[in-house]
C-alpha cells in the first residue's frame, strides 16, 4: 500500500506544531461561527425570493438532519484517533490516499473562496447605507481582507478561539433577539400594529413557483406543483451552503485539549443550536416578509441599496427607524468574524496537506504562536477573487460563490461519509466492536448510508433548472459543476502518479497513535478527578443549566 505515511498527530517533521489550546466551547463556537453566518443573514433571503417560506423551511430542516449525520460520522472517527490533518488523514487511513489528497485540496479550495465570499456579503450589507454608485465595493473588500489576514497572522490560536467564541456568543444573542423582535412584529407589536401571522403563506403563498430572468429581460416560469417542486429543489443547494462550517470540528481536533470529551460535546451543542436558530429564524422571516417583497435585494428589479438580509426588510416594513441600521452593523461584524475563521481553516487545511506530504513542506512552518504562516499567506492570495464584485452585481457574484462553494462542501461531506463507512467496515473485519469506541454516534451504522445517498442526489439534481427554458444558463452550470470534475481529476491524478492502492478493511490502520491518545486521556481523567474533589460553586451550576445552554 503506497503513500500512507501519517505524521499528523504531532505535526510535521520538525517544521512546527499546532497549539492544543482549543476546548469544547472554542470548538463549538468556531463551528457555529462558520455556520451561523451569511447563510442565515443573507442566504435565507436569497432562498425566500427563489422558493417561498414553506420550501425553505422544509429544505433547511431536511438538510439539517443530514448535516447531523455527517457530524456524527466525523465525530465517531475523530474521537477514536484524532488527527491534526482532519478529513485528509482519515480518508488516507481508511479508504485510499488518493481520496485523502482530493478531499484535502477540495476542502482547501472551499475555504479559499469562503473569505472572499464573506467579503462580498460585507460589501452587500454596506450598500444598505452607501450604494455602489457612490462608493466602489472594492474599498470595503480591501479593508475586510487586510484586517482578517492581520488577525490570523498576529494572534495566537487561543486568542482566535476566544475571538470566535465571543463573536459567536454575540451572534447567538443577536439571533435570539431578532427572533423575538420578528415574533412581536408578526403579531402586531411593531409601530405599524399590523398583525401578519401567516398571511404571507396565503398571499403571495407558501410555495413560490420557479421563475428566472432571461438575458433579454423576459421571465421564464413554470407554474403549478411542478414549478413549486423545481423551486424547492433549487434551494436545497442554498441550504447546504448555509450549513457549511459545522464540519469544522473535524479540522480543529488537532488543536483540541481533550478531543474525546470535547468532540462529542461540540457536535451535540453545535447541531442543536444551529438547527434551532435556522428553523426558528426561517419561520419568523416567512411570517414577516413575503417572497416578492421589492425591498429584498435578491428580487427582480432590486436596486443595489436594497437590504441583503430579510431581517432588515422585516424590521423596516414594520416601521422601526433606527434598529435596521444597528442590526446591519452587527451583521457586518459577524460576517467579518466568519472571514477570520475562513482564513484560519484554509491555513490549517493546507498545513494538514503539507504534514502528510501532499503539499510542499514549507507550508508546515509555524510561528511561535502556532500559526502556519506560509499556509496563511498563500491561502490569502486567492481572496483577490472577491474583487469580481467591483464590476458585477453583488447578488450575482454571491450566487456564483454559493454554487461553487456548496458543491465543494457536498464533496467533502460525501468523502466524510465514505470514510466513516470504510472505518466501520475496518472495525468489523478487525474484530473491534463499536461498543468499545470512545464515542458511539447516534443513527449509525445506517445514518452514513442515508446521508450519502441524499448528498449524491443533491449534487446531481441541484442545477437541473439550467436546462429548463429557452435559454441555457451556462454561467450557473459552470460554477455549479466545476467542483465535481476537479475533485475526480485530483483523485485520479494522484492515484496514477503515486500508484496508490485502496485500503482494505483488514489493512486499515486502527492502531497508530491510539496509545498516545489513550495515555493522554488517562492523564486528563486523573486531573479531572483531582479537580472534582473541590465542590462546584452554585453559580457555575446555575450558569450551566441557563445561559450555558446557549453558550
Amino acid at each position: 500500500m503506497a503513500d500512507t505515511k501519517d505524521v499528523s498527530l504531532a505535526g510535521g517533521d520538525g517544521g512546527g506544531q499546532l497549539k492544543k489550546d482549543l476546548n469544547a466551547r472554542h470548538m463549538t463556537m468556531i463551528a457555529i461561527g462558520g455556520s451561523l453566518g451569511i447563510g442565515l443573514i443573507v442566504g435565507t433571503g436569497s432562498a425566500l425570493a427563489e422558493a417561498g417560506p414553506a420550501s425553505i423551511l422544509i429544505a433547511f430542516a431536511l438538510v439539517g438532519f443530514i448535516v447531523y449525520l455527517v457530524m456524527c460520522s466525523v465525530g465517531e472517527i475523530a474521537t477514536y484517533i484524532p488527527l491534526s490533518d482532519g478529513f485528509t488523514g482519515y480518508a488516507t487511513r481508511y479508504v485510499d490516499p488518493c481520496l485523502g489528497f482530493a478531499v484535502g485540496y477540495t476542502y482547501w479550495f472551499n475555504y479559499l473562496l469562503f473569505t472572499p465570499n464573506q467579503a462580498t456579503v460585507a460589501s452587500m450589507l454596506l450598500q444598505f447605507w452607501v450604494g455602489r454608485e457612490k462608493a466602489n465595493p472594492a474599498i470595503s473588500i480591501a479593508v475586510f481582507l487586510v484586517l482578517a489576514f492581520v488577525l490570523n497572522l498576529l494572534m495566537s490560536v487561543k486568542f482566535i478561539g476566544e475571538f470566535q467564541y465571543w463573536i459567536s456568543a454575540t451572534k447567538i444573542l443577536t439571533t435570539l433577539g431578532l427572533f423575538i423582535c420578528l415574533m412581536v412584529i408578526a403579531f402586531g407589536g411593531g409601530p405599524d400594529h399590523s398583525v401578519r401571522g401567516f398571511q404571507y403563506w396565503a398571499d403571495p403563498g407558501a410555495f413560490k413557483p420557479y421563475s428566472r430572468f432571461q438575458s433579454n429581460g423576459d421571465v421564464f416560469h413554470i407554474d403549478g406543483h411542478k414549478g413549486k417542486f423545481i423551486a424547492f429543489i433549487s434551494v436545497l443547494i442554498t441550504a447546504v451552503f448555509s450549513y457549511l462550517g459545522v464540519e469544522l470540528i473535524g479540522v480543529t481536533v488537532g488543536e483540541s485539549a481533550n478531543p474525546r470529551k470535547n468532540i462529542p460535546s461540540s457536535i451535540k451543542m453545535t447541531f442543536f443550536r444551529t438547527i434551532a436558530f435556522y428553523i426558528l429564524s426561517i419561520v419568523v422571516i416567512g411570517m414577516c416578509v413575503p417572497y416578492n417583497d421589492p425591498k429584498l435585494a435578491f428580487n427582480p428589479g432590486s436596486t443595489g441599496s436594497n437590504a441583503a438580509s430579510p431581517f432588515i426588510v422585516a424590521i423596516e416594513n414594520s416601521g422601526v427607524k433606527v434598529l435596521p441600521h444597528i442590526i446591519n452593523g452587527s451583521f457586518v461584524l459577524f460576517v467579518f468574524a466568519s472571514g477570520v475563521a475562513g482564513y484560519y481553516i484554509a491555513a490549517r487545511t493546507l498545513y494538514g496537506l503539507a504534514v502528510n506530504g501532499h503539499a510542499p513542506k514549507i507550508f508546515v512552518k509555524t510561528t511561535e504562536n502556532g500559526n502556519p504562516i506560509y499556509s496563511l499567506i498563500f491561502s490569502s492570495i486567492f481572496s483577490l477573487l472577491a474583487f469580481l464584485n467591483a464590476s458585477s452585481s453583488s447578488a450575482k457574484v454571491f450566487g456564483h460563490f454559493v454554487n461553487f462553494v456548496a458543491v465543494l462542501g457536498l464533496l467533502t461531506w460525501i468523502t466524510i461519509l465514505i470514510t466513516h463507512i470504510a472505518f466501520m467496515r475496518a472495525l468489523r473485519h478487525q474484530g473491534i466492536d463499536r461498543t468499545e469506541l470512545p464515542w458511539k454516534a447516534p443513527f449509525q451504522p445506517y445514518g452514513s448510508y442515508i446521508a450519502l445517498v441524499f448528498c449524491i442526489i443533491v449534487i446531481f439534481a441541484k442545477n437541473l433548472t439550467v436546462f429548463l427554458g429557452p435559454e441555457f444558463d451556462y454561467i450557473t452550470f459552470i460554477t455549479a459543476n466545476l467542483g465535481l470534475p476537479l475533485f475526480v481529476l485530483l483523485a485520479l491524478g494522484y492515484k496514477f502518479f503515486k500508484k496508490t492502492t485502496r485500503v482494505t478493511p483488514n489493512d486499515a490502520d486502527l492502531v497508530t497513535f491510539k496509545d498516545i491518545i489513550d495515555r493522554e486521556e488517562r492523564e486528563i481523567i486523573m486531573d479531572k478527578a483531582l479537580e472534582q474533589r473541590n465542590p462546584t460553586p452554585t453559580w457555575k451550576k446555575v450558569y450551566k443549566y441557563s445561559l450555558g445552554l446557549l453558550f
